[in-house]
């Protein structure tokens, strides 16, 4: 292959040979031949590469041109041969610059990995410096090393022979240690015993030695230590469990309020399964509520029960041993006991003294009653746990001074309370409270007694919220009958109201119930109202006929005082119209009628029997009846003022000569205004109940307006301010009193028998026809008789109007006195005038 190189390197310069061919021709030729007769080939089947194939080649085409030089010899040979081997090496150079450029970019690549290796290499060479100077470091540790185990066995060696020379003095190292051991360890008690080893059995033995008196003198003082350490940790443990006290009665709260939970879930679900059904579907759908949330009480009890927390989990009471052993091993356990007993007391008093504002938020409470409970739950637990410490007699002297001021405070800040929510959390965590307690042993009876008092308030501020939810129902009820398109919206109305109407329920939809949107919410918030009441009335340890009673008592003033001042505001109200009056008079015949179902829902959530002999009565009746007489009166009143607001508008010209013809145009609005007014009435329900009951109201105040319009038209022709009236405007007035006559014979109000209504105007009439007719030898004949034509014409009356005609006279007839007729009709109303005196005074004297 070295050949091959050198041939192939020379093969490379053509120019070079060319140039040696000019120098020397001959030359060139004997040595390129004997170069090429020198070298060898491989052989043909070692050929494995283009670059073998190209040799061959060569070979072949040098030997064929030599061949023919050598042996023909012809002339120019040598330049034949020259020519054949200039073209052969044109043709292999433009191969090998084939071969060449077709492999460039391996060499290119090459070289770049070349590059690569390189860099690779010097990073090698980093990493191998690296590992050596590491190597050669570790080797230094290792030395080191080497170094500390030899002096390690040295040490060995050295601690070998101090254990031989101390062998005699090891028990008491032990011992003294194991004392030093139990003071870093604050066990105090096993150090003054191990103290009590020492110097009655180890020190004996070696008490030659220094080290032991040493240790003598030292035991004394240990002695004081630890009896000043351990009254530290006594007072350390007193300020936690000052300060941890709301967490540990917060524990033991809740303990009770689970354990209690659990005990009305079972209770409520014997109830619900051997108890009455309610009759009302949404009660029944309360039940299935609360039985749910049972469930969930029991589910989250089951969850639970793994987690329950002791005292001793809350509080190390370790201090406390340690001090009261320490101190009778010592001799001087009175003295920790007077100690105790005087700090603890201090402490009590520091936790029965309330915050200011405690009465503000429920959390306020709960720190206060937490924080006793925590108190009293850990002197529960020094009574049983120690012996002598805390006796008996001094947790009930305790227990009283706290329960006495307790109740006080309770008593004091309760009745800032203002919200029944507030004062129902209260209840419940003065129950909570009370529960906890009487579980470890103290008695809580006064505290029961104290619910009683708060109950009232309770009551008193129930009722003053639901004032509020009873006006805003009021306020947003629009007073007319509840429709109904579809059977749903009537079950829906039915399901929160007990009515039952077979009329109704035949009737097509649509239709209308009777009474207004206000009427189910009011009984739904009666029911409300029932069950907030309840919520404080459980867990009071009292009986169910109790808790009834206290229901029903609560009920009554809610119906009697709450509602029915909000009724009687509403009634009052000066926007309340007829219309609306009229719907509360319907409104208050339901609620009258539900109140029977109300009894029946006591009686199921408390189940008493209704047949209970002092069950006491709901006053619904009473208050319903008062509330719809009120509105009545109030239909009345307003039906007179709107009357008066009319006749305001009347403009008569008194002194008018002839009459209009027709009647007053106020008169004729006001009796469209009152036939409108008396046609709601025909629009009310046909059951034969509210027909009765819409029948009397609309008779009456049909008959109740015909009487005020009446005697308002009286005092209008009596007025002293009216000096004069003309016959001409008693004709007109006439007239307006006919319209009033023909509007009562036109039976506004069905129900009056025969011309009743008409008597309303009778007065006016008689006095009118009297004043029309001029049939005063009538009237002054047949005055005082019975069946007098003019029996309702009071003389007085006759006079006032006959004076007024009698002035009008006088003025508009000046020259009446030229007349014959004239004059004979003035001496008539004179003479008339005297005779109706003489009726008034005779009146007067007889009266």
């Amino acid at each position: 292959m070295d050949a091959a190189s050198s041939i192939t390197v020379r093969s490379g310069r053509p120019g070079a040979y060319g140039a040696m061919l000019e120098e020397d021709t001959d030359q060139t030729y004997e040595n390129v031949l004997a170069e090429i007769q020198s070298f060898e080939l491989p052989i043909e089947a070692t050929l494995r590469t283009p670059e073998d194939k190209f040799w061959m080649d060569l070979w072949k085409t040098i030997s064929s041109a030599t061949n023919m030089s050598v042996y023909d010899d012809q002339p120019n040979s040598h330049k034949k041969f020259m020519e054949k081997l200039d073209a052969c090496i044109r043709n292999h150079d433009k191969e090998i610059e084939k071969m060449c450029n077709f492999h460039h970019q391996g060499f290119v690549d090459a070289i770049t990995e070349l590059l690569k290796v390189r860099t690779d290499a010097e990073k090698l060479k980093v990493q191998v410096t690296d590992t050596n100077r590491r190597f050669q470091d570790a080797g230094k540790e290792m030395i080191v090393q080497t170094e500390d185990i030899i002096r390690c066995r040295i040490q060995q060696r050295n601690i070998t022979t101090v254990v031989e020379k101390l062998q005699l003095c090891l028990p008491v190292l032990e011992m003294y240690s194991k004392l030093k051991e139990q003071m870093s360890a604050k066990r105090y008690y096993s150090a003054l015993k191990t103290m009590e080893q020492l110097e009655n059995v180890y020190f004996p033995r070696v008490s030659q030695y220094r080290f032991c008196q040493l240790m003598i003198e030292n035991l004394p003082k240990l002695r004081e230590d630890i009896k000043e350490i351990s009254m530290s940790d006594l007072k350390d443990f007193l300020e936690s469990i000052r300060k941890h006290s709301d967490k540990i009665g917060e524990t033991a709260m809740k303990q009770a309020q689970q354990q209690k939970a659990f005990s009305i879930a079972l209770q409520k679900q014997n109830n619900v399964k051997f108890g009455k059904n309610m009759y009302i579907n949404h009660d029944r759908i309360t039940e299935e509520k609360r039985e749910i949330i049972l469930r969930h009480i029991l589910e989250e009890e089951d969850e639970n029960e793994e987690e329950v927390l002791t005292v001793q989990d809350l509080v190390d009471f370790s201090p406390v041993y340690r001090c009261l052993h320490i101190y009778s091993v010592l001799g001087d356990e009175e003295t920790f006991e007077n100690y105790y007993r005087k700090q603890r007391k201090k402490q009590a008093r520091l936790v029965l003294q309330p915050q200011s504002s405690m009465h503000e938020t429920v959390d306020g409470y709960r720190r206060y009653f937490t924080q006793i409970v925590g108190f009293f739950v850990v002197e529960d637990h020094i009574l049983h746990v120690t012996q002598g410490l805390v006796t008996r007699a001094y947790t009930d002297e305790l227990w009283n001074m706290a329960l006495s001021k307790i109740i006080a405070v309770l008593r004091a800040h309760s009745s800032y309370c203002t919200d029944p929510d507030l004062v129902l959390e209260l209840k419940n965590l003065i129950v909570i409270f009370a529960d906890t307690l009487q579980g470890y042993g103290f008695p809580v009876n006064r505290l029961f007694d104290l619910l009683f008092e708060i109950r009232d308030q309770y009551n008193e501020t129930l009722l003053k919220k639901w004032a509020g939810v009873f006006r805003d129902i009021f306020e947003e009820d629009n007073y007319s009958p509840i429709p109904i398109v579809s059977e749903e919206e009537y079950k829906i109305v039915t399901s929160k109201f007990p009515f039952q109407d077979p009329d109704l329920e035949k009737q097509s939809f649509p239709k209308k119930f009777p009474m207004s949107q206000s009427v189910p919410h009011i009984y739904i918030q009666v029911k409300e109202f029932i069950y907030a009441s309840l919520k404080f009335s459980e867990s009071l340890h009292r009986s169910s006929t109790e808790i009834d009673d206290m229901l029903r008592k609560s009920t009554n003033l809610l119906l009697t005082r709450t509602l029915n001042s909000c009724l009687l505001n509403l009634i009052r109200k000066p926007h309340i119209g007829l219309t609306e009056l009229v719907q509360i008079i319907i409104n208050t015949t339901h609620l009258e009628q539900a109140c029977k179902y109300l009894e029946d829902f006591i009686t199921n959530i408390t189940n008493i029997s209704q047949e209970t002999v002092h069950t006491t009565r709901l006053y619904g009746l009473s208050t319903f009846k008062d509330a719809r007489h009120a509105a009545e009166g109030e239909i009345y009143t307003k039906l007179n003022q709107k009357i008066d607001e009319f006749v305001q508008l009347a403009d008569y010209d008194w002194t008018m000569s002839e009459p209009d013809g027709r009647a007053s145009g106020y008169l004729m609005d006001l009796i469209n205004f009152l036939r409108s007014i008396f046609q709601v009435f025909t629009h009310l329900p046909t059951n034969n109940d509210y027909a009765a009951m819409s029948g009397k109201v609309a008779q009456t105040a049909c008959m109740s307006a015909c009487q005020h319009l009446s005697t308002t038209l009286m005092q209008m022709l009596l007025d002293s301010e009216l000096k004069q009236i003309s016959m001409g405007a008693v004709q007109q007035f006439n007239l307006d009193v006919i319209q009033c006559e023909l509007f009562a014979s036109s039976e506004p109000v069905p129900g009056f028998q025969g011309d009743t209504l008409q008597l309303a105007f009778i007065d006016l009439r008689q006095l009118l026809d009297l004043f029309m007719v001029w049939d005063w030898s009538t009237y002054l004949a047949d005055y005082g008789q019975p069946a007098s034509k003019y029996l309702r014409v009071n003389p007085n009356t006759a006079l006032t109007l006959l004076e007024k005609m009698k002035d009008t006279s006088k003025k508009n007839n000046i020259f009446a006195q030229f007349r014959k007729n004239d004059r004979d009709k003035q001496k008539l109303i004179e003479t008339v005038v005297k005779q109706l005196r003489n009726l008034v005074n005779g009146m007067s004297q007889h009266t």
